[in-house]
């Protein structure tokens, strides 16, 4: 979900044009004053959806737009608009993301893309901020997280003030809620839903309230989150906090593994970032009483910059472990050029050997490529003690990385089905994949086995192609798949028995 958003899946069967959440049969509302005409639609793409923290709000001096500094009272049915002039003197900024302390953005979407962005309506003026990450390491899973928030500032109408006309919106708002609690729609075949009753929130702004929306549809959509409203003065505030997890090895565009954030933990957290941002409009209002606040003229967004990879370092003696397949490697590529890299990423420690021979004559007209490729990954905690947890992390997303490209051939790349291998390591799989891009084409046999806090990767790759043919010509014949997986396996076995009894490093 993007700033802006409907706070609604594009699968939500009950939309209708000018309001979010409403049936097309809807009862009619609380009593009080008619609600505010249709507004004129904001919508942006949904990307997702995110859940929301409330905390205690003040309340903040309200407002009567027909008497805002330099504009003249209202008598017709339109909103009231200030002149120009009068709207650049006495407009304030109002920075909805800077309402969400740092760190409680920080802890509810790590490493978050926050876009923020304000816009000058009819009868409202809009401002929204968007956290989003929707992949999250955690694990062996893949997290996703999101909050999403939205503020509308309402304009008066006719002898109607703003504060007013905000009433109507949170109470049709409610009512809308209500009414989901008990609507019973007909789901089609595979769909299921539940909506919980609304929970009024005390102690934030003039009034808030909650609620919570799980919903499943077949095997590709599962998905749950916490909405919060509020109303501060003039101002309503809607508040969406989304969150799950999913398997990282699990089948891709399927809902299997998914697990969705709970009733109770995506109210309190949708309420908590309610409190957060009420707090803040209380505070603005405190700070510019009798103001229409002032949309940015352009939208921002932040993204967190990427770490930095570190660089392998090229090792001086090769490590005692690949030392150990050494002979095995040579008969796999004959006359190798070895090598051996070392770097540390976080709390994993890697390893790189390698043993490769571009040129391999045979016979008078072919030459051959062969190259092995032992990758070890060993993971340390913070406090430097083995971590097999993390190795079951990083395991699973290989797995789960792998077998999403699976049986299929993309950009001049086929993959096959991934193959479990036992009887190696704790767990333990492989693949075979042709390469028909770049500057050298050639077939590879994968093996990837974890065993306690260290996971290894052994790639045995090779191809053959007419002597005076590029190693990219469309003459290169690929190396066949079972001996590459069998080149792979048996340097897996044989490095696996070198790791029990001597040491990684060099």
């Amino acid at each position: 979900m993007q700033p802006g958003s409907a706070f609604e899946p594009p699968t939500n069967p009950y939309r209708i044009p000018g309001r979010q959440f409403e049936q097309p049969t809807m009862p009619p509302g609380p009593s009080g004053p008619p609600p505010p005409p249709p507004r004129r639609s904001w919508i942006l793409p949904v990307v997702a959806v995110t859940v929301v923290v409330l905390i205690a709000g003040g309340a903040g001096a309200y407002l009567v737009y027909g008497e805002v500094s330099g504009s003249t009272p209202s008598t017709g049915t339109k909103p009231v608009k200030p002149p120009a002039s009068a709207t650049a003197a006495t407009a304030a900024a109002l920075d909805v993301c800077s309402m969400l302390p740092k760190s409680e953005a920080e802890r509810l979407v790590p490493q978050a893309t926050v876009a923020k962005d304000s816009r000058d309506s009819e009868y409202t003026l809009n401002f929204t901020c968007n956290w989003i990450n929707r992949r999250i390491s955690f694990g062996e899973y893949w997290r996703s997280r999101e909050v999403d928030v939205r503020v509308e500032q309402h304009r008066g109408d006719g002898a109607k003030t703003g504060r007013t006309m905000a009433q109507n919106t949170y109470d049709i708002d409610y009512g809308s809620g209500k009414y989901n609690e008990t609507a019973k729609p007909t789901p089609k075949k595979g769909e299921k839903e539940y909506i919980s009753p609304i929970k009024d929130v005390p102690g934030i702004g003039d009034a808030a309230f909650a609620q919570y929306t799980w919903r499943r549809s077949g095997k590709l959509l599962w998905y749950s989150f916490g909405e919060a409203h509020a109303r501060v003065d003039d101002m309503t505030i809607k508040v969406k906090y989304q969150a799950d997890q999913q398997r990282k090895d699990s089948q891709i565009l399927s809902n299997a593994t998914t697990q969705s954030v709970t009733e109770a933990n995506a109210i309190r957290e949708a309420s908590g970032v309610l409190g957060h941002i009420a707090k803040g409009i209380a505070a603005w209002k405190a700070q510019h009483p009798n103001v229409l606040a002032q949309p940015d003229k352009a939208a921002v967004t932040t993204t967190p910059k990427p770490e930095a990879t570190p660089s392998p370092t090229v090792l001086a003696v090769f490590p005692a472990a690949c030392q150990g397949v050494t002979e095995l490697a040579t008969r796999l590529v004959p006359s190798p050029t070895p090598r051996a890299r070392g770097t540390e990423a976080g709390g994993d420690a890697q390893t790189e050997c390698r043993w490769l021979n571009m040129d391999i004559p045979v016979g008078d007209d072919v030459k051959r490529i062969r190259s092995a490729l032992i990758t070890t990954h060993r993971f340390t905690n913070r406090a430097g003690a083995e971590d097999a947890p993390a190795a079951r992390a990083f395991y699973t997303g290989q797995r789960g990385s792998r077998g999403s490209t699976a049986d299929s051939s993309i950009g001049g790349i086929t993959w096959s089905k991934l193959s479990e291998v036992k009887g190696l390591g704790e767990a333990a799989f492989s693949q075979y994949a042709q390469l028909r891009h770049g500057d050298t084409h050639a077939a590879t046999g994968t093996v990837l086995l974890r065993q306690g806090a260290t996971v290894i990767v052994v790639d045995y790759s090779g191809a053959e192609r007419p002597k005076d043919e590029p190693a990219n010509s469309p003459k290169v014949k690929m190396m066949a798949d079972k001996e590459a997986r069998d080149g792979a396996l048996s340097l897996a076995k044989t490095y696996l028995a070198e790791l029990a009894k001597k040491p990684i490093g060099s």
